[in-house]
């Protein structure tokens, strides 16, 4: 099949009409911050009404609650494109698999099929799929257990044996020590250094016939060894085998995972990530929505104008991911493959490297010799970041060198901080917020109805390594997180709350507010776990504290912003 057949199955055209006064940018999006553009949210709603609509396959979102099939919700991905006629379009992905095939006519190929029957991947795991099964029915042989159970049963009655003869030794030891200190004082001294001749002698003897024991028995325990050895040495050659056929076949599909740029030069997930970052590939790293939607765009000669991912479906126990939501690319598997695919394209600057303090000033609340109370605006960070030397620390420090922040709050979130002076103060008042000695009241706007007037929110939250700095849900290894809060009001879907936090978790108030078990509500304006507006409505509007010179309870509190 040539490409003039190919490009019409998966360059969806955008009609003139519906196009009319949507501005094409020279730039591309920068793909790990950033808000759709209106000809990519078009392409967006199109693919949506395709996905309400398609009789194509079946896959279980979450929608129909009579389906019992596992739910897995999904990325979708548009890239608006112009083809070489000048005509805008747009191409579809998902990411991973979609209803358990690589293979849909209305979306781009994968980079590399891992699902084709016929190719390397497959065949090579059904070749390590028969070593499994091998090495499982080994393991459950009779023949392999009989010689585990003799060897284990040898070595307990054997090492037993020594252990047995070993006390016996040391009793009679004791039994000698005690007749020794009973006939010292009894015998005359030629009598007892008889005694103690006879004892040594005997005590020889004992130690002899003992190493003589001991011997016999390891010797016995190193046979047996052998024996089970000679059986178990198939069963470690299997793995031997398996774990080599497991490298080649890995190794195999990074090199096959080869992305294209948009100066047609390609890079393997090898290249990339093993000969360039000294890391293995994360699990799943091309098999994301840009990727393939750069690769094909690429392979095709499109030029790629803009772009959006969505969620689609039900969020998994541990995410946020919303219906319908825009999302940013990932970054540990994406960010490393769009930075060699993006070459040659121009592309909007990170936003985050942007100070987003320029032009701000923190107001002081309070100030005395030992701490300052700064109200920090919203988009202000608490802290210097890696990219960014502006902060509400380091303008304190301009003046206070020895001054440091006792706490931080997310960029996004306005409100109270608390600054120390000097060191002894600073570890007065860490000490308050580490025995929860501290009190917080926060106030936020919620995207959302919520069902109760009060309640405690418990979650064990954890940074999701694949997409930071998202925090996820994780009973394994999450850290508990506890955070009360009360109703205010609700008014046209929206809810003003009173957060009460407990512990002092990264995005705590975020997550707890968006994640289904939380308030099923994102606090307006976030980014990370809802939809963006101009700001966070979150606001650390109360604070109390004992003072760290002083010890007075002081208390301050702001006029609510929204």
């Amino acid at each position: 099949m040539d490409k003039s057949q190919i490009i019409p199955q998966y360059f969806h055209a955008l009609p003139n009409s519906e196009t009319i006064g949507m501005e094409k940018s020279e730039k591309i999006d920068y793909p790990f911050f950033f808000q759709p553009k209106e000809l990519a949210k078009l392409a967006s709603k199109k693919l949506q009404n395709y996905l309400e609509n398609q009789k194509d396959w079946q896959h279980n979102f979450g929608f129909d609650p009579n389906d019992t099939s596992l739910v897995i919700g999904k990325m979708f991905g548009v890239l608006v494109v112009e083809n070489g006629l000048g005509e805008l379009g747009y191409l579809a992905a998902y990411s991973g698999k979609l209803a358990n095939s690589n293979q849909h006519s209305f979306f781009v190929p994968t980079v590399f099929d891992m699902l084709d029957e016929n190719g390397f991947y497959k065949i090579g795991e059904n070749e390590l799929n028969k070593l499994n099964r091998q090495i499982e029915e080994f393991e459950r042989s009779e023949l392999y257990l009989k010689s585990q159970k003799e060897w284990q049963d040898i070595q307990n009655h054997l090492n037993g044996k020594i252990e047995f003869e070993r006390d016996i030794l040391k009793q009679k030891k004791k039994e000698r020590q005690v007749v020794r200190e009973e006939k010292k004082s009894i015998l005359s001294d030629c009598e007892f250094e008889l005694l103690l001749e006879r004892f040594k002698n005997e005590s020889i003897t004992q130690q002899n016939q003992f190493k003589k024991l001991q011997q016999k028995c390891l010797n016995e325990i190193k046979s047996a060894e052998l024996e089970y050895l000679e059986i178990h040495n198939q069963l470690i050659e299997l793995k031997k085998v398996r774990k080599e056929k497991s490298n080649i076949l890995q190794q195999q599909l990074f090199e096959k995972y080869s992305f294209l740029n948009a100066n047609q030069e390609r890079k393997s997930l090898k290249d990339i990530f093993i000969e360039e970052l000294k890391i293995a590939p994360p699990a799943g790293a091309g098999e994301c929505c840009a990727p393939k939607l750069f690769q094909y765009a690429f392979e095709q000669g499109f030029k790629p104008i803009c772009m959006a991912e969505f969620w689609w479906g039900q969020s998994s126990k541990s995410e946020v991911r919303k219906h319908k939501e825009y999302y940013p690319a990932c970054r540990s598997k994406c960010e490393p493959i769009l930075g060699h695919m993006l070459i040659g394209l121009s592309v909007e600057p990170n936003p985050m490297l942007r100070n987003p303090a320029e032009g701000k000033e923190m107001k002081i609340v309070f100030e005395d010799d030992k701490i300052i109370v700064i109200d920090k605006p919203h988009e202000f960070l608490s802290v210097n970041g890696k990219l960014i030397d502006d902060s509400v620390e380091s303008r304190i420090q301009k003046k206070y060198p020895e001054a440091k922040l006792v706490h931080r709050l997310d960029q996004s979130t306005s409100g109270l901080l608390i600054c120390a002076k000097d060191l002894q103060s600073y570890v007065k008042l860490q000490k308050q917020f580490l025995s929860h000695r501290v009190m917080k009241k926060y106030y936020a706007l919620l995207d959302g109805n919520i069902k109760d007037e009060k309640g405690e929110i418990h979650l064990p939250l954890r940074v999701d390594l694949d997409n930071r700095p998202h925090q996820m849900v994780c009973y394994e290894h999450g850290k508990d997180s506890w955070t009360d809060y009360e109703v205010v009001k609700k008014d046209n879907n929206k809810t003003w709350v009173i957060f009460y936090p407990k512990t002092g978790r990264t995005h705590q108030l975020r997550v707890h507010s968006a994640h289904a078990d939380g308030l099923n509500a994102p606090i307006l304006g976030d980014d990370l776990y809802g939809h963006p507006k101009d700001r966070l409505h979150l606001q650390a509007f109360f604070i109390g504290f004992f003072h760290p010179e002083s010890n007075l309870w002081l208390e301050f509190e702001l006029e609510k912003e929204f």
